[in-house]
């Protein structure tokens, strides 16, 4: 099988070259950016590629980004993602492009043995799907309404958060204590997995969650 490997760490690269060459297939090109992943697929044509989410110049999710621009141009192009992270903006779209078939994510850190990486890539190769339990149960977090979470109190405190409205006036329309609302206010926080901060920066990310649901 002719394959294109995408892998911004050149000692990984090249040890991952070596790995599918003694399994039997061929590495037509290895690079290091996504840029040169999108060439190398054109010049090329290989059955698969391997690639990292984050690499240069960014080393946000360039590489992710041009698999999915690959995918596009040519959805029977296998894609199987090696990396570190899960890139939630992406990935579910990676994993939903082609009808799912001939697609994979994987985690560096979770594969067991070499034979399981090869045996993967064969899948995907194949047009099945691979898919890291941790991937599926991160996006399966994502995707679940936040604001499922909140008791119909909590929700009817942040719609007034959302309206402008401070604590004391919140406390007035509902007829509770100021520290009611904040005790309201901490568990919306904690249960919208809001990161810490400054209570002001919270209440921003609270209202956009609130107006995305």
């Amino acid at each position: 099988m002719r394959v294109v490997i995408a892998e911004d760490a050149v000692l990984l690269r090249e040890g991952l070259a070596g790995l599918l060459e003694r399994f039997g297939h061929t590495v037509v090109a290895s690079v290091g950016d996504a840029t040169a992943l999108v060439e190398a697929v054109a010049e090329h044509r290989p059955k698969a590629v391997v690639t990292d989410v984050r690499m240069p110049p960014g080393f946000a999710d360039e590489g992710l980004r041009a698999a999915l621009e690959l995918r596009a141009r040519d959805p029977e192009l296998a894609v199987l993602v090696l990396s570190q992270y899960v890139e939630q903006t992406y990935a579910a779209e990676l994993l939903e492009s082609g009808g799912g078939a001939g697609v994979g994510y994987l985690l560096k850190d979770r594969i067991g043995d070499v034979r399981e990486f090869v045996e993967a890539l064969d899948r995907v190769a194949g047009g099945g799907t691979v898919v890291d339990p941790e991937v599926v149960r991160q996006l399966l977090r994502r995707r679940r309404d936040p604001l499922a979470r909140l008791t119909p109190r909590e929700q009817e405190v942040l719609g007034l958060i959302a309206e402008g409205r401070t604590n004391a006036s919140i406390a007035r329309e509902l007829f509770v204590t100021e520290a009611a609302v904040a005790k309201h206010i901490a568990n919306i926080f904690t249960k919208l997995d809001l990161p810490p901060a400054a209570d002001g920066h919270r209440r921003v990310l609270a209202v956009l969650a609130y107006l995305r649901s």
